[in-house]
């Protein structure tokens, strides 16, 4: 939930819902699949330290505590931040232990960007086969690899887009994170990067490198238009979220045109091609949701073939250190 306060809040209460008209763009995970982020820490231990700085990790202990989500939750008539559906799916980690009723056991922690792990888990730990292939055979079992920016990525955009009109609207939430960015939001606090190129575990959390930075620039402004555009096509009145989502679709058109300009490619020309021809308008929904479902179309198969060495045009646009969200976790 989300409303003009502290920067530290702020972040915590980001993202919230998933109306039917998002049902099939967002990616939900199974409670009964979820393992929890200890799990996770057995292995990644320094992953798991820097995300405890986060407010991702933050928000389970406060969120439904804060001001701001009281009043978001009393507008909305949510007596039980915890156990609404509408709040659950953005801001905690949802897990349905030995066939008992789901429950919230973490904030925003690994499963909610990787996927739930019960099937791949084993798979990706198992290290009597082949670096390939664990990869493939994990990602078949419903792990979102890192290497898979678009769909890593999504998870992100999903809730800092918030996916629900009656949310800001009636709730007062905001439509969406001011200054949300991709590059200078992951490689800040909420980075963790240890790995290191044989796959063990370094000490080191390191930022990406530049060509890896030139692509989550341009998939993460790719990704916007996509919510935006999706955004536009649910809203229902002409009011805060529908005007907000039109603006932002249409300050990604002329951001993606920059983009273009400096470091052309195919599938950028055909996104702004379908942009350019959408009505940013009520009562639109299918022409929109289709040309969204084009642009991640586009956006997938952009972030799989370009390897960011064709993008230099894009380095001074791409946010600089100092700019940043929040300080890296260092060991």
């Amino acid at each position: 939930m989300k409303i003009s306060i502290q920067p530290i809040i702020f972040s915590i209460l980001l993202g919230l819902g998933m109306p039917l008209a998002f049902s099939a763009q967002v990616h939900e995970i199974d409670p009964a699949k979820v393992v929890g982020s200890q799990k996770c820490g057995e292995c990644h231990k320094y992953e798991l330290e820097a995300w405890k700085l986060t407010p991702h990790f933050a928000t389970f202990d406060t969120m439904h505590r804060s001001p701001a989500g009281q009043k978001i939750a009393a507008a909305l008539g949510i007596k039980r931040i915890k156990g609404e559906s509408l709040c659950l799916t953005c801001h905690y980690t949802v897990q349905a232990k030995g066939g008992a009723a789901p429950e919230p056991i973490s904030g925003v922690s690994c499963e909610s960007c990787h996927g739930a792990a019960a099937d791949w888990l084993n798979i990706h730990n198992d290290k009597k086969i082949s670096k390939e292939e664990r990869r493939t055979k994990s990602a078949a079992a419903g792990m979102i690899r890192p290497e898979d920016m678009y769909a890593v990525a999504a998870n992100c955009y999903q809730c800092h887009l918030v996916p629900n009109e009656k949310l800001v609207n009636t709730g007062g939430h905001l439509a969406g994170s001011a200054g949300f960015e991709l590059v200078s939001w992951s490689q800040g606090m909420v980075r963790h990067n240890f790995l290191t190129p044989d796959g063990a575990e370094g000490k080191v959390n390191k930022t990406d490198d530049q060509n890896k930075q030139r692509m989550m620039f341009a998939t993460g402004a790719i990704l916007d238009l996509e919510y935006s555009l999706r955004g536009v096509a649910s809203a229902t009145e002409k009011a805060t979220y529908g005007i907000t989502m039109a603006q932002r679709a249409n300050a990604l058109r002329k951001k993606l045109a920059d983009i273009q300009k400096a470091a052309p490619t195919d599938e950028i020309a055909q996104i702004l091609t379908i942009a350019d021809a959408a009505a940013l308008k009520l009562n639109n929904k299918a022409p929109l949701d289709e040309a969204a479902d084009k642009v991640a179309e586009l956006g997938k198969k952009f972030s799989s073939t370009e390897t960011g060495d064709k993008l230099a045009g894009l380095d001074p646009m791409i946010p600089k250190p100092e700019q940043y969200r929040g300080k890296p976790y260092q060991p």
